[in-house]
């Protein structure tokens, strides 16, 4: 009789090293049946956004690589996971299923079902930590309660045990066999238009990917940071975002590769390294929060949110996320991310505070173009970075924050080389006249074959009438 295998079932954590469930799994001597399941039909799963929906099949046709070279294979399967792997455990008599634990709203539900459809097979479910520093539960205040604020949050993480030492990835020796569906099946790439030419320029997905970008920021950027991270006009990013969303790389093993390169010789961090681990903790606090209040996706944590007086402009929706706005930062920022899945943080911030503040526009909609268009739209960061922009987060930007995009441009794009780069119709325009031309003389304006309103749009909103607007609409929130 067969030996039963054992199901290592890949979500999140497309990659090989500092994998517990697959190390175990691999431990445990039975042979291994690497599966991944695309989901697109369990009731309350987001389905993935276009742009993440280029990402996978790269990712996993990196991780079927890897794992061929040690003997194995990848198999896909697609369909509702508490029907897809029911079905293989009764194909393959496999006696358990090896996951990392899933901190999405839905996936408390979908561990539950699992676990009772294996217990009916005399099979079990187990789960393993893997997409965050500290699981939910390991960090909360001194009464127990999850914390709603970052900076003690962060505090306590840091006084915290050290994050585990990400392992190798193991020695696979066995694997079982089950029939696969194609990649090309799932039917996941763009074809007619085909507009992931801009993605695929910018990006690789997979694990060996991972690493080199982790290597390249840690030897080039790493230790300007704290300085450089803000401006627009030079590469200051780590650009880990979308290998830690889809879990090509772990975030253990990039804080342990920072904290061990940029350990000074009485083991302090220097600023740079100080200030990108500060940025993994919030990522990490999204995670908390989304776990305390899965509701904060769509709904606003500050409940008296609920009754702002947001628009419905359909118009100005749209020339927000064409990058047609008429403001030169917000214009280049909105291009990036169509033409590239990603942009900069800095940009991120003025183009949310440009929709939900300048245009009244709610931060809903906002959040549903990014979960559609970033390579690294993940459900907790996304949702908590608009939440704090628009005011509404429990930790958020006060309501009179509003940030005037044309010093916001001034300030982070002083040379005006990223207008530049993705506003082409602008790049003959002096660096003082960029970030404002609708400012800047006729003639000006004429020797930089500018035309406002014919080669780039006036602008949509001015931006003191816009700030009056925000604030005044604001004023209904405190008046109740």
């Amino acid at each position: 009789m067969a030996e039963s295998p054992i199901i290592v079932w890949f979500r999140l954590d497309l990659r090989l090293a500092d994998h517990a469930a697959l190390r175990e799994a691999a431990k445990a001597g039975a042979p291994l049946l690497p599966v991944y399941i695309l989901d697109d039909e369990t009731p309350g799963n987001l389905r993935m956004g276009g742009a993440a929906r280029w990402w996978l099949p790269g990712s996993l046709a990196a991780l079927d690589r890897d794992l061929a070279e040690r003997g194995g294979r990848l198999h896909l399967r697609r369909g509702a996971a508490p029907e897809v792997l029911p079905a293989l455990l009764d194909e393959t008599g496999a006696s358990a299923i090896y996951a990392t634990r899933g901190y999405e709203p839905w996936d408390s539900k979908l561990e539950e079902t699992v676990v009772a459809l294996c217990a009916t097979r005399s099979a079990e479910l187990r789960l393993f930590p893997g997409r965050l520093l500290f699981e939910p539960e390991a960090i909360a205040t001194g009464s127990g309660q999850p914390f709603r604020v970052f900076a003690p949050f962060w505090k306590a993480c840091l006084a915290a045990p050290t994050p585990p030492a990400p392992l190798p990835a193991p020695k696979l020796g066995r694997f079982a066999a089950a029939k696969s569906e194609s990649l090309e099946s799932f039917r996941l790439l763009p074809a007619k238009p085909d507009w992931a030419g801009g993605l695929r320029a910018a990006w690789q997905p997979g694990e060996s990917a991972a690493q080199v970008r982790l290597r390249d920021f840690i030897t080039e950027r790493l230790q300007r940071y704290a300085d450089d991270r803000g401006n627009l006009d030079g590469e200051a990013s780590s650009l880990l975002s979308p290998y830690l969303q889809f879990g090509e790389i772990g975030p253990n093993q990039v804080w342990h590769a920072v904290t061990h390169a940029a350990a000074g010789a009485r083991g302090k961090l220097d600023r740079g390294a100080f200030s990108f681990l500060r940025e993994l903790g919030w990522r990490e606090f999204s995670y908390h929060l989304l776990d305390r209040f899965p509701a904060m996706t769509h709904r606003p944590l500050k409940p008296e949110f609920a009754r702002f007086p947001w628009r419905d402009d359909p118009r100005a929706l749209e020339a927000w996320q064409q990058g047609e706005t008429g403001y030169p930062i917000v214009d280049a920022a909105m291009r990036q991310l169509w033409q590239t899945g990603w942009m900069p943080n800095r940009a991120r911030m003025i183009v949310a505070s440009f929709l939900v503040k300048h245009l009244l526009l709610a931060w809903q909609a906002g959040a549903n173009w990014f979960l559609d268009t970033l390579v690294d739209a993940d459900l907790a960061n996304n949702s908590a970075n608009w939440q704090w922009v628009a005011g509404s987060g429990t930790d958020a930007a006060p309501y009179f924050r509003i940030f005037n995009p044309v010093l916001q441009g001034q300030k982070f794009d002083p040379s005006g080389d990223y207008v530049r780069t993705w506003v082409p119709e602008l790049k003959l325009l002096p660096a003082p006249a960029i970030h404002a031309p609708w400012e800047a003389p006729p003639q000006t304006l004429a020797e930089a074959n500018v035309t406002l309103g014919l080669t780039y749009p006036a602008p949509i909103v001015e931006h003191a009438a816009a700030r009056a607007r925000a604030l005044e609409a604001f004023k209904t929130i405190r008046a109740g």
